[in-house]
């Protein structure tokens, strides 16, 4: 049940829900623009789009450890949050901009299935010491959707328009489907014996009581609300820089060329760098690349800076799957994985909503402020006054 044809159809079906999630943020944001004609009013769609995964996230996370076969939870999720961006696609330019929003927010809730619902399953299906190489491989997932994604997008929206790019997104994550969906049952399953509430408090008890575990998450949520800032100024960038809004998303292919070349060599080398200091140095490369968005938007300085990016975010990546994994009980890696995935979602869609308004009057401004995001994140967090020992037993 562990062997090496549930990982790759797992691997798979997280490239393509993975894809589908990456291209359908830039196909969201164009579709909004191109709906409102308002930077600010298409940032809030995107940022409506992933908030709501705060409290999504950390209540899938405990359903997966409790069902004895998440794989058909997983397709469950996928399902709707692929209906959810359909419906938002036609709610555009139909339904006042609160309704869609509401919506946009409804399907935020299961943004997490496309993360850490995947993630998740790795140390049952590549145990021992093929972790390691499967930790690379899954992040090399998320490198390769980041660059699919976005292109996709652009290129989707110059032929067609915005409107079918949301719908290959659906479709991709659509094609996800199987693959969740015949993933091996979980013998070792929990009953519901304890409260949805128990159970979410044991989780975000685990995830800010170990040291190594909540200077991971801490990191890696500071970088998604630089990513954030990003993604909003994408549109403008590429009206300003590039010849065109719809080119802005774009840029990130740049990025995750990068990441991916990290990933295949951490694959080859799955000891190259250690996982935690894999985190914090993903983040300061991600800080100077932002830095050098926000001095110049020359079209060649925003290319290598998007790639600079992508060095970092790559091993960043890879490494807090391999702190999440060392450091989660296994009877809690579902929540661990899926609230991180929350928290990461969450602080990119504030770093969206905060980087319109401000994008929309000065764009280098608002890149130095996701520089300046990064950089904190590498940081060492404070001591949180109600963090305490834990053992595996949480």
């Amino acid at each position: 049940m562990t062997g090496s044809p549930f990982l790759r159809r797992c691997l798979a079906g997280a490239a393509a829900a993975r894809t589908g999630d990456e291209m359908s943020g830039p196909a969201l944001l164009l579709a909004g623009f191109a709906a409102a004609g308002s930077a600010g009013e298409a940032s809030a769609l995107l940022a409506a789009s992933t908030a709501a995964s705060a409290l999504g996230g950390p209540l899938l996370g405990v359903r997966l450890d409790r069902a004895r076969r998440p794989g058909r939870l997983l397709a469950a999720a996928l399902a709707l949050y692929a209906a959810g961006l359909l419906a938002v696609l036609g709610a555009l330019g139909r339904l006042p901009l609160p309704a869609v929003l509401a919506l946009a927010a409804a399907s935020g809730l299961l943004g997490p299935a496309l993360s850490g619902g995947w993630t998740a399953q790795l140390p049952r299906l590549a145990p021992g010491d093929r972790l390691a190489r499967a930790n690379a491989l899954d992040a090399m997932t998320y490198g390769a959707a980041a660059l699919a994604g976005p292109a996709l997008a652009g290129a989707v929206a110059v032929a067609f328009g915005a409107g079918p790019a949301v719908l290959v997104a659906a479709g991709l994550i659509a094609a996800a489907l199987p693959a969740a969906w015949t993933l091996p049952a979980r013998p070792d399953a929990r009953p519901d014996g304890t409260s949805a509430l128990g159970e979410l408090a044991a989780g975000f008890r685990v995830l800010t009581s170990r040291p190594a575990l909540a200077r991971a998450t801490l990191c890696s949520v500071g970088c998604c609300a630089g990513q954030g800032v990003l993604a909003a100024c994408l549109p403008l960038l590429g009206e300003h820089a590039l010849g065109g809004a719809s080119r802005g998303p774009l840029l990130p292919a740049c990025t995750a060329v990068a990441a991916l070349l990290a990933n295949a060599a951490l694959v080859r080398r799955p000891g190259l760098l250690a996982p935690d200091a894999a985190v914090r140095l993903g983040a300061l490369l991600q800080a100077a690349a932002l830095a050098v968005s926000a001095a110049s938007t020359h079209p060649l300085l925003l290319v290598a800076a998007a790639a600079l990016a992508g060095l970092g975010e790559g091993p960043q990546l890879a490494g807090l799957f391999a702190v999440r994994h060392r450091e989660a009980p296994a009877h809690l890696r579902g929540r661990i994985s899926t609230t991180g995935a929350s928290l990461k979602i969450t602080a990119f869609a504030a770093g969206a909503a905060l980087a319109g308004p401000l994008a929309a009057r000065s764009v280098p401004t608002a890149l130095a402020l996701a520089a300046g995001l990064s950089a904190a994140a590498a940081l060492p967090p404070p001591r949180l006054p109600w963090r305490a020992a834990t053992n595996d037993h949480d």
